[in-house]
């Protein structure tokens, strides 16, 4: 079995060269999925994994724009639609020089995983541009939307290809694009999610990852009869999910002592509470400063590197990939955390999650434990549908029920005696609804 997996992942490597995060993604559902297909008939000899590693279509495009000094800029643009069996292409858009086909392959395979998990009918897709979005003005970033989303649009709608925000891209960027797309296409649809609320947007989606990653933990942990309260949190990021993480840790009676961003992070014994959080989110979100501006502001410390040397009980990477390593996951043991679920996209590398899974650390996967934004994506689709507005209770106890109904797959598929490897439980489950669509839709 371990060869028939190591030539699974080596034929996917050589088919795509370099792209390392793709092939760290595939390596990782592959390890769980190729021992499950070998025990069950039904998803034998069909080729089902060999097609989910396929993107069923990638877009990549230039995207010319031009400055505030009248300057021409050109950046690529891409969309990878990756599966949709189940559903329109779903899956947010990535602003960040780091962006490269390589990375939106891998969000996009993941993404197939998590929006199965989700139970909404919604497929998986990515997409992005290496374009800088810091510094530049709100007109250089109208200027470079429009012009993005001059292409994307021939690709996307609302039954075919409904984008969403990632790194890079929020409230502003969204409505740019939307802007652009209802003058491209005259019609008011739900192309986008992650819209203003006066526009078509869904309260609580802004919340919604780090919400529902704070749910998720919280369901681990009620199976072995603990809770956030009393407990001491360390999260990494300081954008929009590790802000709300911040703020429903806090509200379930845990005390966060930890931020960061890539220029290091702020320890904070007393805690970020309320008052805290909203000086963050004012720094991060309108003034977009730096973390270190924190310490001086609450007179604590800040260190360059990642937080993870924290003594800590729960550890809730939100900032980006492979951020926490082995020496991480060493150190978060031996310092007494118990829990670890990932806000951020496969933000801890493979050895460290080969580590707390043999250790019997709870773990949670991003693809299960981050699901809460395009979860809540799903129901802002169901609301322009409907052409109605659900309260935020109303969203916020959708959203609980969805974290719920996906901690109860992930146990059900990953359940060993007394411990719960999520990481296998979430690729089992997110493989069998895709694959039973794939097979009665046929070979398409």
């Amino acid at each position: 079995m371990t060869q028939n997996i190591k030539d699974f992942v080596k034929k996917v490597a050589i088919k795509n060269p370099g792209e390392v995060e793709f092939i760290q993604a595939v390596q990782e559902v592959a390890e769980n999925i190729i021992p499950f297909i070998d025990k069950n008939e039904k998803y034998q000899n069909k080729m089902l994994l060999e097609r989910m590693v396929e993107p069923e279509r990638v877009l990549i495009f230039r995207v010319p724009w031009v400055d505030d000094r009248g300057e021409t800029n050109v950046n690529r643009g891409y969309r990878v639609e990756f599966n949709s069996a189940i559903g329109p292409y779903k899956g947010g858009l990535r602003f960040h020089p780091s962006v490269n086909l390589s990375i939106l392959k891998f969000l996009g395979f993941e993404q197939v995983f998590k929006n199965s998990l989700t139970t909404l009918p919604m497929g998986g897709g990515k997409g992005g541009s290496d374009f800088n979005p810091k510094a530049k003005s709100d007109n250089e970033i109208m200027n470079f939307c429009q012009s993005f989303m001059l292409e994307l649009s021939k690709h996307i709608g609302p039954n075919t290809d409904v984008p969403a925000g990632d790194i890079g891209v929020g409230a502003r960027e969204i409505g740019y694009m939307f802007g652009q797309y209802k003058r491209i296409r005259n019609e008011f649809t739900g192309v986008l999610t992650g819209k203003g609320i006066n526009w078509g947007g869904s309260l609580i989606r802004p919340e919604a990852t780090g919400y529902g990653n704070v749910y998720f933990a919280q369901n681990m942990l009620e199976v072995h009869q603990e809770s956030f309260s009393g407990k001491t949190v360390v999260i990494s990021g300081s954008g929009n999910v590790a802000q709300y993480a911040c703020e429903k840790a806090t509200e379930l009676g845990a005390k966060v002592v930890a931020l960061s961003d890539s220029s290091g992070y702020i320890y904070d014994p007393a805690g970020i509470d309320s008052q805290k959080l909203k000086y963050v989110m004012h720094l991060k979100n309108v003034k977009r400063g730096r973390i270190s501006e924190y310490a001086k502001e609450y007179n604590c410390v800040f260190k360059k590197g990642t937080p993870w040397v924290i003594a800590c009980d729960i550890a809730l990477p939100c900032a980006t990939q492979n951020e926490l390593n082995l020496d991480d996951a060493q150190t978060l043991v031996s310092n007494g955390c118990i829990c670890v679920s990932e806000g951020a996209n496969m933000p801890t590398t493979p050895d460290a999650i080969e580590f707390f899974i043999n250790e019997k650390i709870l773990f949670a996967p991003g693809k299960a434990s981050n699901a809460g934004g395009v979860a809540t994506s799903g129901l802002e689709m169901s609301q322009n549908s409907l052409r109605i507005n659900w309260t935020r209770e109303e969203v916020d106890s959708k959203l609980k029920e969805i974290m719920k109904n996906i901690h109860s797959s992930c146990v059900r598929y990953g359940k060993d005696k007394d411990f719960i490897n999520y990481v296998k439980g979430a690729n089992i489950a997110g493989f069998v609804k895709v694959a039973d669509a794939m097979l009665d839709q046929g070979i398409v």
